[in-house]
């Protein structure tokens, strides 16, 4: 089983030289990256010469748009699986040994996403540790696109990325486009699951970036509900677990988190209701 990478990556350096680290240590060595660069200028040629000769990389470059720079790689891809991890993420040394592995045990699921965990191995975001079809009521809570993975024809039905959607999107929606990618494939009928026992890392973000992130990414997310027609007592629920943040975090003297899920509120508001 053959793996292809699709990284896109603007102004990381450091962060890229630690990826490319990781993937030369894998066990499963049948994979290519493509590494979609979004910056003005050379900075990525020395990082990526000293791995020339250790797998395959092909270097393209795309204006500015996560979901842009995917859909121009995409057409690089080659890979009987295709994989989206980001330039600040690092795939542990029997990843895709194991992706690799659930695929020929599982040949009736069509893709499947891992767990998240930070530098400490504690698991990110609210991912939980018992495995379970991804459906389009959990897609919400068990998808990033650092952790997913997709056979071929999952990729060749569903086509490309959003571009309205994701970080460098000419729109107010910041992210999304990797909930919506899933709900497409699972509206084709595509079988996904969700693998926590394989994981990848990611750095964990501080309470200033998650202030400046809060409302746009809150906003693809309210977009893509509506995009897909989910009910109303849907973004209801997802609207009360901001509030009730906002509240917890005013109650024990944690404003920061406080403003955080204020901004998450008012952003998944405002995508829910934006037209066009």
């Amino acid at each position: 089983m053959h793996f292809s990478l699709i990284l896109a990556t603007r102004a990381r350096t450091e962060e890229l030289e630690h990826f490319l680290a990781a993937l030369d240590a894998q066990t499963a060595r049948s994979f290519d990256l493509v590494v979609v660069d979004q910056n003005e200028d050379e900075r990525l040629l020395p990082v990526l010469a000293p791995y020339r000769e250790r797998f395959p990389i092909r270097h393209i470059r795309s204006r500015p748009g996560l979901s842009r720079a995917r859909n121009v790689a995409l057409r690089h891809a080659t890979g009987d699986v295709v994989a989206f991890p980001d330039d600040d993420c690092l795939y542990s040394a029997d990843l895709l040994e194991g992706a690799a592995v659930y695929f020929e045990h599982h040949p009736r699921t069509h893709g499947i996403v891992v767990r998240p965990i930070g530098e400490d191995g504690a698991t990110l975001l609210s991912y939980r540790r018992e495995p379970a079809p991804v459906t389009p009521l959990n897609v919400f809570g068990r998808t990033i696109s650092y952790t997913m993975f997709f056979r071929r024809e999952v990729v060749a039905a569903v086509g490309d990325f959003d571009e309205s959607l994701g970080l460098g999107a000419q729109s107010p929606w910041g992210a999304g486009e990797d909930i919506d990618y899933p709900i497409r494939a699972l509206h084709r009928g595509f079988r996904l699951a969700y693998v926590p026992e394989l994981t990848v890392m990611h750095p964990r973000h501080g309470d200033e970036r998650a202030l400046q992130r809060a409302f746009s990414y809150a906003a693809g997310f309210g977009r893509v509900c509506r995009k897909h027609g989910y009910p109303a007592w849907f973004m209801g629920y997802h609207l009360c677990r901001s509030l009730a943040g906002t509240l917890i975090g005013l109650s024990t003297g944690r404003p920061a988190k406080a403003r955080v899920h204020w901004r998450a509120l008012r952003g998944k508001l405002y995508g829910w209701a934006a037209r066009g």
